[in-house]
């Protein structure tokens, strides 16, 4: 009993701690270590890094979640598709006001690529989940590594240890929303296909 407790305990933590909200600032950061981004000034970078986060993660985390506690859901409650698709549209509104302040600031394209990608997946999450709950925690890291061979294209570096790293926490992320019932094999194979097909692409074509 102790063991499937850590087990639980464990997968939940992993759940948590790779939220799909926090694609965007991730790629962002490690854009600004591996690209030829990282000659930019600090604070610049810093300026941008709070702007994403702040759009992509603590606005969409608040809203999503004052949304959940005014219908007092249960955790069962909000894994019905039903009920996911109010957070996608404040997750996807969200994306769209990050995209268009990082316009305004004219800031470099590859920074603009990064959330117009995670937008698309996002958007295109919503639209299966309205027949089939997919997974957005695979499909973020998913979306994540596909971002990293795009831009190991363009920018013209070797991706295969960070290739090695983000497949395993993927392996284990996936894991852990089987472990917890949240989702299918399929489900989760499905959500890291589509995030990996669609970041890859827009990427390398917007």
């Amino acid at each position: 009993m102790n063991r499937e407790k850590q087990i639980l305990r464990m997968a939940n933590m992993l759940s948590v701690a790779f939220r799909p909200f926090y694609l965007p600032v991730v790629g962002m950061g490690a854009l600004f270590v591996f690209s030829t981004l990282s000659i930019l000034p600090f604070m610049y970078k810093l300026t941008v890094m709070l702007i994403v986060w702040f759009c992509t993660e603590a606005m969409p985390s608040l809203l999503i979640s004052g949304y959940h506690k005014y219908h007092g859901w249960t955790l069962f409650q909000l894994t019905q598709k039903e009920r996911r698709l109010v957070p996608y549209a404040i997750s996807i509104i969200c994306y769209f006001a990050c995209y268009y302040i990082l316009t305004t600031m004219h800031t470099p394209h590859a920074m603009g690529a990064i959330v117009v990608a995670a937008l698309i997946v996002q958007m295109v999450c919503a639209l299966i989940n309205l027949w089939w709950k997919i997974s957005t925690h695979t499909a973020a890291i998913g979306s994540f590594l596909g971002g990293l061979i795009a831009f190991s294209m363009i920018f013209m570096f070797n991706p295969v240890w960070w290739f090695v790293v983000v497949t395993l926490i993927g392996g284990f992320v996936g894991s852990s929303r089987m472990i917890l019932r949240q989702h299918t094999l399929g489900q989760v194979v499905g959500g890291y296909c589509i995030g990996f097909v669609f970041s890859l692409f827009t990427i390398l074509l917007v």
